[in-house]
């Protein structure tokens, strides 16, 4: 559907911008080669969005199973507009992928629906590491700078309902 046919109904959509905004970034230190590419561009998509240093955190966890604690903690803290979780999970030959993957996953969902943080999800479960160096590169589609521009938007949505609440106008 375009805009356009929507008529007279009124569309709120985030402004993607992080000027202004405080966000920090969780990233795993498991498969680190991956990784750091990916926290290269969400920091990147930060600064090209106009953030400033002051108003971004990196905490490191030892890997994508403990990074929904880290960020239920930085949640519930409420100095942070976002949150971004990046990590890299591989496939192996055993099911430990599919229990790292799903708690990881769950965990970071249930953190920013307790929180009422946005939360962008930037973990990479893939089958294989050239699969996750494609979605890391730097130049490209990388999704750590994916996950930090969904973050920002998400986050200027929110305050977009906020105002439009406050003034009576949604919910």
């Amino acid at each position: 559907m375009r805009y356009e046919d929507l008529g007279e109904i009124r569309v709120i959509e985030g402004d993607p911008g992080a000027r202004g905004r405080r966000v920090a970034i969780v990233a795993a230190r498991f498969n680190d080669f991956i990784v750091a590419s990916l926290l290269k561009g969400a920091i990147e998509a930060w600064r090209e969005r106009g953030g400033a240093a002051e108003d971004l955190l990196v905490a490191r966890v030892p890997g994508a199973f403990e990074l929904p604690v880290a960020v239920r903690r930085l949640g519930a803290s409420r100095r942070y507009d976002a949150l971004v979780a990046l990590g890299c999970v591989i496939r192996g030959d055993t099911p430990h992928f599919e229990y790292v993957a799903g708690a990881c996953a769950r965990g970071l969902q249930i953190a920013s629906l307790e929180t009422g943080v946005p939360v962008a999800f930037g973990v990479l479960t893939v089958d294989t590491a050239e699969q996750a160096l494609e979605r890391a590169a730097t130049t490209g589609a990388n999704k750590g700078a994916e996950a930090m521009r969904a973050a920002l938007e998400m986050a200027g949505l929110l305050a977009e309902l906020a105002r439009a609440g406050a003034a009576g106008a949604i919910g």
